[in-house]
């Protein structure tokens, strides 16, 4: 049995395709199309989706959709009657939803026939992608993020294939409006910005935390609802200016005058951040922190229940997540690699094939490795067809004979202060590059944060790296050692190891590791293993293979990121590309 899970007309678009129970395929719009967050209908990762499971479209025994029109139906018309700029999305909605079968069929050339599909509400989809993927038989599970299906949040209990939900917030309270206007009022604008205000908000202390408990009003002490204060907000009287239907996804501005007012003139983007925005970056952080850490704390006493499944764009907090153990009562958590609106589309698929039957579940999610991968043969074609291109920038194609050679050489290269691209393997699902599609550098030289921001990613100076570690050495260097191997949570750095690995270690004195075990990535865990017997330091700083764009799919995009950023050495497959010494950019020849 086939079904595919679709997240469409929405940011972060992207299809999965499931095969009895067992996901085989998964990938963001965005990878193909090279537009950020991809809005609209996902044509590309679907028709990836089904060819990697070997299927034609006639095969496709449902396509399942994160989205349900009757979801709240009575609350999405009240305020469709308040508000014109709900009433022409929830218009815009249904003549997309309407014939989505028929348009996925289309995409994939079968012609004007129909795909039966199954719809599935938001939060509950979220849900699913983080609990029918995970390793717990039974645990509590929470979805919090913007908005979906008319609400922010979501919460209950996962048993066998079974979800029970508990309780939800709806429109126009949500932690992730606030933080996303928040984001816009600090003069970040582009959608999906908000991770570079978590970056910006370890630099400064909470100095406004009042104010933001007054803008975020949530009660402890069992509560699990919470409310935003309307007055600080544009979108609760109006509606929000959102486009979802192709193209980069945009959001109009959330904020209103009167937050304005309390907090100080709005920050031009043009302007340089100084120590008022980040006083109200890592305000809001803090708020966000204490309102979620509280809703868990309560979810735990709840239920009972010591393990937790998290899903939802605030999900990607990992500063938030890195604190859930020590502070919440649970023991085991559960966040699955595409946590986002992009895993809509695997938790629509999973819902759909449990609902449809009682099942067994067999599937557990221990990787991210579900996107399109090339073969030796395809990789050095495209490298010969540029052959002239690569020489004229000074570089040399070389093949390597065998994996130990190739994490030898890179290692090598690493640690003479050199910056590698390093592409293999199946792309990852999910946001973060994760061992296959990333640049590589040394964590022991505190400059490489530099060099990096400003050389290679071409990005704002104050954002961290992440470092990727040996599961088994996660302990020795950090305070907590519970597995992070999709890079979702932030740690503290033992003191004592703050100076070996200073370009992974944040202001703070934190890092969002990537844990790495050799059943999950054996290639990568090789890598890392081979330069801490080179080093002695089992670690290297792993960005997203990319340049102010989605992060690398094909062989070809890699060697055009290599070549424009200057890079020193790309290892695409088995093949390096190396630059010349008198051409290399990095630490060890500045």
């Amino acid at each position: 049995m086939l079904i595919v899970g679709i997240n469409a007309y929405h940011g972060d678009a992207s299809a999965a395709a499931i095969v009895d129970g067992r996901l085989v395929a998964a990938a963001e719009e965005e990878r193909f199309t090279r537009i950020k967050h991809a809005a609209g209908f996902p044509t590309e990762a679907l028709r990836y989706v089904v060819k990697a499971a070997g299927a034609t479209p006639r095969e496709i025994d449902m396509l399942a959709v994160a989205r349900d029109p009757w979801a709240r139906i009575m609350r999405k018309a009240w305020h469709a009657f308040k508000m014109p700029l709900v009433a022409r999305d929830r218009l815009s909605a249904q003549s997309h939803f309407a014939s989505i079968g028929t348009e996925a069929a289309r995409a994939l050339g079968a012609g004007e026939s129909s795909i039966p599909v199954g719809r599935v509400e938001h939060h509950r989809a979220h849900l699913a992608s983080s609990f029918l993927v995970s390793p717990f038989d039974e645990a509590a599970l929470f979805s919090i993020d913007g908005l979906g299906d008319f609400a922010s949040a979501m919460w209950g209990v996962g048993r066998g294939d079974k979800i029970s939900p508990m309780g939800v917030v709806t429109f126009p309270h949500s932690l992730g409006m606030f933080y996303t206007a928040l984001t816009q009022y600090l003069g970040f604008l582009k959608y999906g910005d908000e991770y570079k205000v978590m970056g910006l908000a370890s630099y400064g202390e909470p100095e406004v935390l009042e104010e933001f408990r007054k803008i975020v009003i949530a009660p402890n002490g069992g509560r699990m609802d919470f409310m935003l204060a309307p007055e600080y907000f544009t979108y609760q009287k109006s509606g929000a200016e959102m486009t979802w239907s192709a193209g980069e996804p945009t959001i109009g501005r959330l904020y209103s005058n009167f937050l304005a007012t309390r907090l100080g003139a709005a920050r031009d983007p043009a302007e340089t951040v100084d120590k008022r925005h980040i006083a109200i970056a890592a305000s809001m952080q803090r708020r966000l922190e204490e309102v979620i850490l509280d809703r868990l704390r309560s979810l735990q006493r709840a239920t009972g229940l010591k393990k937790l499944c998290l899903a939802g764009g605030v999900a990607y907090n990992c500063v938030v997540n890195g604190k859930i153990l020590e502070q919440t009562g649970f023991e085991d958590i559960y966040i699955q690699s595409a946590a986002g609106d992009a895993g809509l589309a695997i938790g629509a698929a999973f819902d759909q094939w449990h609902s449809s039957a009682p099942r067994q579940r067999e599937f557990v999610m221990e990787h991210a490795n579900w996107g399109p991968e090339f073969h030796a043969d395809e990789i050095a074609a495209i490298l010969s067809s540029r052959e002239s291109e690569i020489a004229s920038q000074g570089c040399v194609i070389s093949q390597i004979e065998n994996e130990d050679q190739l994490c030898r050489l890179t290692a090598a290269t690493i640690a003479e202060g050199l910056v590698v691209g390093w592409f293999q393997g199946r792309m990852e699902w999910g946001p973060r590059a994760l061992g296959n599609r990333s640049i590589l550098a040394d964590p022991r030289r505190v400059e490489m944060r530099d060099i990096l921001n400003s050389k290679i990613k071409r990005r704002e100076m104050f954002r961290p790296f992440a470092p990727s570690i040996l599961e088994e050495a996660a302990g020795d260097y950090f305070t907590q050692s519970y597995a992070s191997p999709f890079m979702l949570m932030a740690y503290s750095v033992r003191p004592e190891k703050r100076a070996a690995i200073p370009a992974t270690t944040h202001v703070d004195g934190t890092g969002r590791l990537q844990t790495v075990n050799e059943r999950q990535n054996p290639l990568y865990y090789k890598l890392i293993r081979e330069f801490g017997r080179q080093t002695g330091v089992p670690v290297l700083l792993n960005t997203s293979f990319n340049e102010n764009e989605p992060v690398v799919c094909r062989p070809e995009e890699a060697l055009d990121c290599f070549l424009r950023t200057k890079m020193d050495l790309l290892v695409v497959g088995q093949f390096t590309v190396r630059r010349s010494c008198e051409n290399q950019l990095s630490s060890a020849r500045q």
